[in-house]
């Protein structure tokens, strides 16, 4: 029993599920952004606010795959 490996890149649930719960609510709150800031005329920054959202929603899909 005393040669037991450690697994390699392992995170522990609670934190796989922390990171995802925050992925999720930066997404959404950066889409939310990204579309008020269109509406209201401010292109450039509504563009970098989506493009962020689009960012979190990629690494949350892996993060929970």
């Amino acid at each position: 029993m005393a040669d037991l490996e450690k697994r390699g890149s392992y995170v522990p649930r609670r934190t796989r599920e922390k990171r995802a719960y925050q992925l999720l609510m930066a997404g959404g709150g950066l889409g939310v952004a990204g579309v008020i800031l269109f509406v209201i005329g401010s292109a450039g920054l509504g563009f970098l606010a989506l493009i962020l959202a689009a960012v979190c929603g990629f690494l949350f899909w892996r993060n929970v795959s």
